[in-house]
Formats: structure tokens, sequence, C-alpha cells
């Protein structure tokens, strides 16, 4: 195949050379490959010597092609395209169900009707949470089983990009609809998300290093209903000891955050008792901590004061607001990080899948601050956030910095989406001895207590 073919092997259903034999015979074998609808999926990068990069939007819809190349097919891609100089001895696993959820997503958007886009965002968010991936889902006539949330219509889009690795169902729609810039500025924001299915592999692979499931010990961030959460202290502690936690902390927001039913100092002492009684009853099998989640404002002042801070067990501060300027806000997050009382950064960006990138700033020089006085960065396990993801991550670590692996939750169910911060971690090659919810009770006490006793181990 020549050079001017493709920039992956995972794009060779969409070349800028339709009538490339070589890539014909590729997608003839990938379809008749026996390998569809085993385990194991990975795309064997193999890039040309003249770089072409396709757009992103490229890259996701042929990811799926690739998710159905087997382990011989590292051999067979230099003999069918000529390419086997270019290939990369290494395997990129292509995360099936977000690429089908983001396909979804994008056909609501192009909706006119309310109905019909909530059925499609109700579709994509069924793919995305689904514990395995489509493609071991498939019988072995090709059929899919019935998967609740999805209809006639998701169903021809998944079996379309599952069989050709596309939809023109969802092109010709995002083509006729007046949201078609807004979709492709939306394809822009879903980089790193991990669906659940992938969750689930990544927590599994031998071949990643880093922390397990079994060396994590206590979750940092969650929610109650002392402000938006649903569980009660009690409720969270319980769900806690059942998942075999040792520890956790309760962050409600502080009384800045209004919208998000931000606790009053009042509240905070009344809520102090409760968790004091849980600490009682409990005993030496599980300690709660008292945390809040203060809000970082637009100078990167917390709203809260140093002394009122003081009374928590840990103080974590997050950007609330400003979160779609292209802006540069470094001086914002290193004001943040420099607060005395801060001891985990928590959802640094503030991005959202799909919806907005979050805080603009020079992360290695905020990644850096932090470490130097042993802050946290948290990585938010939200399948909404994923915040830090794996990339950004890679920086951090690369900075000395120190990690928080947080649920986020608002209620005790939620509280499995730090599995998903786990799974971040494990492909950032994160060891656990710099993850905070790793460390004995006592380490992560004395930590709390003075942040900077942990900089330069």
């Amino acid at each position: 195949m020549s050079s001017s073919g493709v920039a992956e092997i995972g794009c060779v259903l969409i070349t800028k050379r339709r009538n490339c034999k070589g890539c014909a015979e590729l997608r003839r074998l990938w379809r008749e490959s026996p390998l569809v609808g085993s385990l194991q999926y990975f795309c064997v990068v193999a890039r040309v010597t003249h770089g072409v990069r396709l757009p992103a939007h490229l890259e996701t819809r042929t990811a799926v092609a690739a998710a159905r190349c087997g382990g011989t097919q590292h051999a067979l891609v230099g003999r069918t395209c000529g390419c086997r100089s270019a290939v990369q001895n290494h395997r990129t696993y292509a995360d099936v169900n977000a690429l089908v959820g983001g396909y979804l997503r994008d056909l609501a958007f192009a909706q006119s009707s309310q109905q019909k886009m909530f059925g499609y965002k109700r579709a994509a968010a069924a793919i995305f949470s689904l514990e395995r991936p489509l493609t071991d889902l498939l019988e072995p006539d090709g059929a899919l089983p019935r998967i609740p949330g999805i209809g006639p219509g998701s169903t021809r889009v998944i079996r379309e990009i599952l069989e050709t690795g596309e939809s023109p169902t969802v092109e010709q729609a995002i083509e006729r609809s007046a949201r078609r810039a807004d979709i492709q500025r939306r394809r822009g924001l879903r980089h790193n998300f991990l669906s659940r299915a992938e969750v689930q592999r990544v927590l599994t692979e031998p071949a990643l290093e880093g922390l397990t499931l079994d060396q994590y010990r206590g979750d940092l961030q969650m929610h109650s209903e002392w402000s938006d959460g649903s569980p009660s202290v009690d409720e969270i502690a319980d769900a806690c000891v059942a998942r075999g936690y040792q520890y956790a902390a309760v962050t409600d927001h502080s009384y800045g955050l209004k919208i998000a039913g931000g606790m009053s100092m009042a509240e905070a002492a009344a809520q102090r008792q409760a968790i004091d009684g849980v600490n009682a009853r409990l005993g030496n099998r599980f300690r709660l901590l008292q945390g809040i989640e203060a809000n970082i404002d637009a100078a990167g002042k917390l709203d809260l004061s140093e002394e009122e801070a003081a009374t928590f067990d840990v103080v974590l501060a997050a950007p609330h607001s400003k979160l779609r300027k292209s802006e540069d806000q470094t001086d914002r997050m290193l004001t943040a990080v420099q607060h005395p009382a801060v001891r985990i950064l928590a959802h640094p960006r503030g991005r959202i899948s799909g919806s907005r990138a979050g805080v603009m700033a020079n992360w290695e020089a905020v990644f850096a601050r932090a470490a130097q006085r042993g802050v946290a960065i948290e990585i938010d396990g939200d399948p909404a956030r994923q915040d830090l993801d794996h990339a950004l991550a890679r920086q951090a670590l690369a900075c000395g910095c120190l990690f928080a692996l947080d649920s986020d939750a608002h209620t005790t169910s939620q509280l499995s989406y730090a599995e998903t911060a786990v799974a971040q971690a494990r492909l950032a090659a994160i060891p656990a001895d710099r993850i905070v919810n790793c460390w004995p009770l006592e380490r992560l006490l004395t930590w709390l207590r003075n942040p900077t006793s942990e900089c330069g181990r």
C-alpha cells in the first residue's frame, strides 16, 4: 500500500485511496476474521513514514474496525499492505462501546425532536455503561441480544458501525442538522473517556503496570444529603465497608456553591457530630473523615476562610466556574494549590464529556507547584468527568505529583466510579505509592496534617 494511504492500521477503512487493492484485501480479511467476537481486541498501530494525521472524528470512526483485528493481524498487515517496516510492536486497544456511544450522542444532538434526542442520549448512556464490549455480545450468527434502552434506530446505528466501521445514518443526520457545527465541536470533547467495559478490561489487563483494585483502601471525594448527594453519612459508611474500604471522606460542597446546596458552617458542625457517631459505631473497622469540597473562585481563592478550612480533616479545592473559557487560567490554579489548607486539587479542569473542555492552563506549572507543596492531583472517576485522564495524569506523574483517585459519588451506587479513576491511573502507570488512597490510615493522616512530609519521597 502506498504511504499516501493511511496514518494508522486502525484507519484502513477510510483511506485517501479507495482504489487501493491492499486496503480492499485487508477489508475483506477483516470482515471474514474468525476472531470477531473474541475477548481481546486491539489495533496494531502502523505509523507510515509520511506522517499523515486524519481528523479526530475519522480516527474515532475507524477504531471499531481496528477493534476486530486479531493477534495474527500484525503479520497480516505487513503482508497485505506492504508496510511491515512501519508496524510498531505494541497494541492499542479500541474502546468499541465508547465509540458507539459517541455516535449515538451525535445522533441525539442531530434530532429536532426533544423526545428523539432524549431517546438517543439514553441509548448512548446504555452502551457506555455496559459491562462487556458490544463485540463480545454478538451471537454466533452476528445478531445482537436485546439491550435495555436500545431501540430499532439505535440498533441500526450499532450494526452499521460493527459491520463497516462507520454509520452513514449518523453522518447523514449530521449533514442535515442545523447543529452540525456544534456536533463537530462536541466530537472533539470526548478524548480519553473510558466506557464501563473498557474500565473492566483495563482493571484486569495483566500487561498494565501500576496499582490494582486490592491496593485501593478508601475514597476521598463523595457527597451526602448535607449538600447535593442523597445518602446519609451512615449509609455512606456502610456502603464503603461493604466495598472493603478502610476509610473514606465525605466531602460535601462548601457554602459558597449555593447551586449545589453548599453546607453552612453550622451544618458542618452538625455533620461532624453525625460522623463522630458513625466512627463510634464502627470502631476500628472503618474511619470516616469529614472533608469539604471548596470552590475555587475566578481569582483562585476558596469560598471559606483559613480558620473555617482548618475545622475539616481534608480540604479539596475544585473549579466550578469559567469552565468554557479559552483564556489561560494558570494563575488561578496556582493560587488555589498554594492555599495552606488545600490537600487535593479536585477534578482540576472541570471537563465534561462532549460538553466542555474545562479550565485552560499551563498544567505543567500547576503540577510542579502542587508537587512542591505535597498537594495531590485528583483523578475523578465520574464517567462524565474522568478528570484527570490518563494522558494528563502522566504529565502530573512526571512532575512528581501525588494523586487522589476518587468516585465523586452522589449516591452509594456511584461509589463504583472509583474503579474508573483506578483504570485511568493504571493507563498512566502511576505507582500505588504515589496514590494517597493506597496508603495506610496513619500515613494518610500524617500527610493531611503536613503535606510536605511526602515531598521528596
